[in-house]
């Protein structure tokens, strides 16, 4: 699978979607930015059958506002339109494949459970 470049005005519809997708928020300038892309990059084509998607935070400024992005490259992945892990920091590649292992083998059911019962705490 390529890499996928996302904006505000696909970002939601991305993550929402079935199945996994990690996004990669990252700049430039940034030197673990760019030390950790081609570890993002391989991970991409080591997995197609997982969406791997990239944020400029220059160029959408206004989704890195909005996500709360304050430090890059920060990593996300989305299972089933859930995020199941948010973390600021280049990963090393065996770090980021124990990621994708792991997100892969999750009980999304339990995720799901956990996820109702804290929207429903916060409604109260």
């Amino acid at each position: 699978m390529t890499l996928r470049t996302l904006n505000l005005a696909d970002f939601l519809e991305t993550v929402s979607a079935p199945g996994i997708t990690f996004v990669d928020f990252w700049a430039t300038w940034c030197p673990p930015c760019r030390a950790f892309g081609p570890v993002f990059e391989k991970a991409a084509q080591a997995h197609p059958d997982y969406t791997f998607a990239k944020v400029n935070t220059e160029e959408e400024t206004e989704l890195a506002g909005l996500l709360g992005i304050t430090s890059i490259p920060t990593i996300m992945a989305f299972r089933d339109g859930i995020m199941v892990f948010r973390q600021p920091g280049a990963l090393p590649a065996n770090a980021f494949n124990q990621l994708i292992k792991e997100v892969a083998d999750l009980d999304m059911a339990e995720v799901e459970a956990q996820a109702q019962k804290a929207e429903a705490a916060t409604t109260r």
